[in-house]
């Protein structure tokens, strides 16, 4: 029943191998040429030796054979070397463009990639998955000169005598289904190891984040023991890899030297019929060896089946669609937000419901709603940090699909709860935005977000690495809010940027942001009373759908908004410009205003 999926999951990633490979073109033809000209100075040297060897009991003259000899060790040593340093090189370009093309792709899925994999399951693709993936190039280089020295092997056994390759040859299909079956078992092992792995780090990862309630819930040792479940499994899955790879060189040990044997056994017999030389016996012994060479097969097979199931589980992070940008540009305008019959689904439940809003241009709009309501996932769309399922968003009367990337990214503008502060230094992080913002903008927009003050207090004031500058929850949304104000843009989108802030700082703030702005448009993700009361209009979500807009003062008469709230807060003043609302919900706030 899976065989589809999994054909599929194999094609994706040799897709995403070939992919690698190519990148890596000229290290990886380089390392092939080293490694067959190893191989073939592998190969050339029994028959010198042999050669030597005849000479050497036929007292004839040596000497510049022996040196030959000696000349083609020092070849084979220096070839191996350049092998060894083209691999290592390889290996680590390949790893390099794996990890960018994937950090560049799960960034493009959003919160779509931890939704579907899990942090720390993500981590794990992209470090240790991706270094195994990487190593796919040093593998079949190896693996190719692994299979050329048997089939030199042969090659030379016939040239020798053609009873020689005759004897090989008799057991040689029993050889290839050994490898045949170990491969396949191998890969099935791997694929098992490393999801548990990953499993491992998911557990780890969300125990990391939420370490403040383990600690507080005295449930450290239950929290290792939920990290560390998988563990029998990835126990289970590394004996199973020992274990098949234990019996296939048990199987090539039982094999070979019987195929040894045999070979000698003839070259015997044709050095008494005087056929072979004793060089030649010398030289068949040698080629019968790496005829035989089913443990450097075993192991370089290992080795691309691990590759190969790295390479497939970061196939399938490729294989999420991120979302695609048009090329289109943004007219003059001040940001006019329209959302059209917008439905969005989130783990096969319905968050929003054919959303109908229209936020004109120049204007404030509050968002509120009970917890599960959809106003953090409206601020997502509204912004397009994630596409709805059903309808369509639109910024100045343009669809945010057809935007180019950095057209939109330009034109807007967010501030979170929680912000994520990137960069080196406090400087970098207000000013982190594509491209930057200057210096003078990111002082104008601290002092906008009232966090200069503080941040001049720091031991290096802007220049202060982020790390190391010790800050509060509300400082911290300061800052956040200090970049979206310094991104500047025709929409700002906050959601629920003030939770952190106390009520004197929140005011002020509120202030400046809600300050008269005909060329922005806000959009607020409220859970506060007061601050849903300084917004021009409120949209009140209700189970998905828009149940009224109107200003704060007018909805605060309905029962279940106060509800909403608590029923305490302010009830707010002024009314400002018209907002439509068609389809959301009940229109009878929508007509009072």
């Amino acid at each position: 029943m899976n065989s589809r999926p999994d054909s599929e999951a194999a094609a994706a990633g040799g897709a995403l191998s070939r992919a690698a490979l190519r990148q890596g073109a000229v290290r990886c033809v380089a390392l092939c040429a080293a490694s067959t000209a190893a191989t073939a100075a592998g190969l050339l040297l029994p028959a010198l030796l042999g050669h030597t060897l005849d000479l050497l009991l036929a007292h004839a003259p040596a000497a510049r054979w022996i040196g030959c000899c000696a000349g083609l060790v020092l070849l084979l040593a220096l070839l191996d070397g350049c092998a060894g340093v083209l691999t290592g090189t390889a290996d680590a370009h390949a790893t390099a463009w794996l990890r960018r093309q994937l950090t560049a792709h799960v960034l493009a899925l959003g919160p779509r990639a931890t939704a579907r994999f899990g942090a720390g399951d993500l981590v794990a693709r992209l470090v240790g998955n991706a270094a195994q993936a990487g190593t796919a190039p040093g593998a079949v280089a190896a693996l190719l000169a692994a299979l050329a020295g048997p089939v030199g092997g042969v090659l030379a056994l016939g040239l020798i005598d053609p009873w020689l390759a005759a004897v090989f040859l008799a057991g040689a299909p029993v050889l290839a289904l050994l490898l045949r079956a170990f491969a396949r078992d191998t890969s099935a092992c791997v694929a098992d190891y490393q999801r548990a792995q990953g499993r491992i780090a998911g557990a780890l990862a969300e125990a990391v984040d939420g370490f403040r309630t383990i600690r507080a819930a005295g449930a450290e040792e239950r929290e290792t023991a939920r990290i560390l479940a998988p563990l029998p499994e990835l126990s289970r899955a590394g004996h199973r890899m020992w274990r098949v790879q234990g019996r296939a060189a048990a199987q090539a040990v039982t094999l070979a030297p019987l195929l040894n044997l045999g070979v000698l056994a003839v070259a015997g017999l044709l050095l008494a019929r005087h056929r072979l030389s004793v060089g030649e016996v010398l030289a068949a012994s040698r080629y019968a060896v790496l005829a035989t060479g089913v443990g450097t097969l075993v192991g370089q097979l290992a080795a691309l089946a691990r590759a190969r199931a790295a390479t497939g589980r970061l196939a399938e992070v490729r294989a999420e669609s991120a979302p695609a940008h048009g090329t289109g540009r943004l007219p003059p305008g001040n940001g006019r937000l329209e959302l059209r019959a917008v439905t969005a689904r989130r783990g096969g439940r319905t968050v929003l419901d054919g959303v109908d809003l229209t936020v004109p241009g120049g204007t404030t709009l509050a968002v509120v709603g009970r917890s599960g309501t959809g106003k953090s996932l409206l601020a997502e769309l509204a912004g397009r940090l994630a596409d709805p399922d059903v309808g369509e968003v639109l910024l100045d009367g343009v669809p945010l699909r057809a935007l180019a990337h950095a057209e939109l990214r330009r034109a807007v503008a967010y501030a979170f709860d929680r912000p994520v502060l990137l960069g080196t230094t406090i400087e970098d992080t207000i000013a982190f935005a594509r491209p930057p913002a200057t210096p003078a903008a990111v002082r104008s927009a601290a002092r906008r977000a009232h966090a200069d003050d503080f941040v001049r207090r720091l031991p290096a004031g802007y220049a202060t690495p982020a790390a190391d500058a010790p800050r509060s929850g509300g400082e911290s949304q300061r800052l956040g809010l200090a970049r979206a104000f310094a991104h500047g843009g025709r929409l700002l989108i906050l959601d629920d940027a003030l939770s952190s802030l106390d009520t004197v700082t929140e005011h002020r703030i509120t202030q400046t942001l809600l300050a008269p702005d005909p060329d922005r448009t806000r959009l607020l993700i409220a859970h506060r009373a007061t601050t849903a009361s300084r917004a021009d209009r409120v949209a009140w979500l209700d189970a998905g759908r828009v149940r009224a807009i109107g200003t704060h003062r007018e909805l605060w008469q309905e029962a279940e908004y106060r509800a909403v709230f608590g029923d305490d807060g302010d009830v707010g003043t002024e009314p400002g410009p018209e907002f439509a609302h068609d389809g959301g919900g009940t229109a009878e706030r929508q007509a009072r205003t």
